[in-house]
């Protein structure tokens, strides 16, 4: 079983999540800061999960790309359509 199958479908999906990642971490960070009330510090709660998806967009992004270099999927990446 192969388990990190990359092609070019998958190199799309990891752009979309590290891109729906930072703009709901974004979205996230500005509803703990003016939306949510201070009740039993959910207003941190909500700070953090946004902080952690901010961490997370650029990890994607990057484990995407290192994915790309290896050298046995060179010859599949190039047929993608871009």
């Amino acid at each position: 079983m192969k388990l990190l199958v990359l092609g070019c479908k998958t190199l799309r999906e990891g752009v979309l999540v590290a891109v729906v990642f930072f703009i709901g971490g974004l979205l996230l960070t500005l509803a703990a800061q003016h939306v949510v009330p201070d009740f039993m510090h959910m207003n941190h709660a909500v700070l953090l999960l946004g902080f952690v998806l901010l961490l997370l967009a650029p990890i994607v992004l990057i484990s995407t790309f290192l994915l790309t270099i290896l050298p046995g999927v060179k010859q599949d990446v190039d047929q993608c359509n871009h």
